[in-house]
């Protein structure tokens, strides 16, 4: 549905007033502080919400194997790909409709930025669990051969890296997957962390997902939710500088004199938003850990 061209956004006037520069400062400072929350906590490897006190923790992360293992050992990693898979394809084949019956326009609405950005997650994540499965079946085989030899703890659920010696098998290669697998599951994580801002069908497929996967919400990770609606807010304001057009949501007409505190109002949404969805995959972590603890392998 498309709304009334309140005002010619390609005017000069429409941007230079005192209404377009707070709400410049209610955008940006935002976006400042989480890139600064990036830099601080994620990029210099800082980042210790998960509580890495083991070396076999740090070599479980490097592995990358939280994207595709379960909450639980009790739980295939079967079964979160099978939840993956079918996800996805819902997920696709309502985009793909959507695109057929309402076009690309569809793509002007934040809501569908956030809906694809989960079908892109949903995909990636079948891909790792794929993987996961794949090296859960060469343990499972290299274990009834004995041709390998894992670490100490193995019957508390600790993980235990991979040593085996296979004749057959490449050393630098599985080093390259194992990396490779790696860095997709950081990209994985990021997207989970970003698409807190679901709604419906979104919403209960993301919390299935979050329910059985092993991934943590840190709060410093909310930066990564400010990024993906400043992003959008930023695309807004680039089309609507150079093309006249209608704003796809009434609360970010600039042109409005309660712009800036409708422009506040959505930042300070994020802390709830986040918080609430943090509240519940930490509330997750915590029961399971406190009532299965020789299962939890989280």
């Amino acid at each position: 549905m498309q709304l009334e061209v309140t005002a010619d956004t390609t005017n000069l006037s429409y941007w230079l007033n005192w209404r377009v520069l707070l709400c410049a400062i209610w955008l940006f400072t935002p976006i400042v502080i989480a890139l600064l929350m990036i830099w601080k906590y994620d990029a210099s490897g800082h980042l210790k919400s998960d509580r890495r006190e083991t070396q076999q923790d740090a070599d479980q992360d490097l592995c990358g194997d939280k994207a595709w293992k379960p909450c639980l050992k009790e739980i295939d990693p079967i079964w979160l790909l099978i939840y993956r898979v079918t996800a996805f394809s819902l997920l696709l084949a309502t985009l793909i409709a959507r695109v057929v019956i309402s076009g690309g326009g569809i793509f002007y609405y934040y809501t569908q930025w956030t809906f694809t950005l989960l079908t892109i997650y949903f995909g990636c994540g079948s891909l790792l669990s794929i993987y996961g499965c794949w090296r859960c079946n060469k343990i499972s085989s290299m274990g009834t051969s004995g041709d390998y030899h894992v670490g100490t703890d193995a019957e508390d659920g600790a993980y235990i890296p991979l040593e085996y010696q296979e004749k057959d098998s490449n050393p630098e290669e599985e080093s390259c997957l194992h990396l490779a697998a790696a860095k997709c599951s950081y990209v994985f994580e990021a997207m989970f962390q970003m698409t807190v801002n679901m709604h419906t069908i979104n919403a209960v497929l993301l919390l299935g997902d979050a329910m059985l996967n092993c991934l943590r919400l840190p709060f410093v990770r909310i930066s990564l939710f400010i990024l993906w609606t400043g992003a959008f807010v930023i695309f807004q304001w680039t089309i609507h500088a150079f093309v006249s057009l209608w704003w796809p949501y009434p609360f970010l007409d600039l042109s409005s004199p309660y712009a800036p505190l409708w422009y506040l109002l959505m930042a300070l949404t994020h802390i709830p938003c986040y918080a609430i969805f943090a509240l519940i995959v930490g509330l997750k972590h915590h029961l399971l850990s406190k009532w299965f603890p020789q299962s939890y392998q989280c």
